[in-house]
C-alpha cells in the first residue's frame, strides 16, 4: 500500500512540475502576443512604438530583479542573462541606437511578430526551473 501511494505521489509530483513549467512559459510567451496585438490594433506608429518599447522594458525589469533572488539558480541566471541581452537588442534596434538601424514605422507590425516569435524560440532554447518562470510572471503583474 505504501509503494502505491509514493509512486502516485512521485507520479503527481512530475505533473506538477511539468504544468508549472508551461503555465510560466505559456505567460511569458502571451505577454508579448497580447503587445503584438495591441501593435495590430493600433494605427498611430508612435502608440505601437510605445507598447513595444514598454512591453520589453518592463519584461527586462522583471528579469532584472528575479535575476538576483535567491531561489534562482546559476543555470536561470545564465538563461536570464541570455534574454536580458536578447531583449536590449530588440530594444536598441526598436530606437535605433548601438548601431542599429530604427525600425520603420511600416515594420512595427511585422518587428511585434518577429518579437513574439524569437521569446518562443527563446523558450525552447533557454530552459527555467518552474520558481524562476513564475516568478518573472510574477514581477511582471506588479511592474504593469
Amino acid at each position: 500500500m505504501s509503494k502505491r501511494i509514493a509512486v502516485r505521489a512521485v507520479l503527481m509530483m512530475c505533473v506538477l512540475f511539468y504544468a508549472g513549467t508551461a503555465l510560466g512559459q505559456d505567460k511569458i510567451q502571451n505577454y508579448f502576443n497580447d503587445a503584438a496585438i495591441k501593435v495590430k490594433a493600433t494605427n498611430d506608429p508612435s502608440q505601437k512604438r510605445e507598447i513595444l518599447s514598454t512591453k520589453i522594458q518592463n519584461m527586462s525589469t522583471a528579469l532584472d530583479k528575479i535575476r538576483d533572488s535567491s531561489f534562482v539558480s546559476e543555470s536561470d541566471r545564465a538563461g536570464i542573462d541570455r534574454t536580458r541581452a536578447s531583449l536590449k537588442e530588440k530594444q536598441d534596434e526598436l530606437a535605433g541606437t548601438n548601431g542599429f538601424k530604427r525600425v520603420s514605422d511600416t515594420r512595427l507590425n511585422a518587428f511585434s511578430d518577429y518579437l513574439v516569435q524569437d521569446m518562443e524560440q527563446a523558450d525552447r532554447t533557454i530552459t527555467m526551473s518552474v520558481v524562476t518562470a513564475l516568478l518573472i510572471v510574477i514581477v511582471i503583474i506588479l511592474v504593469t
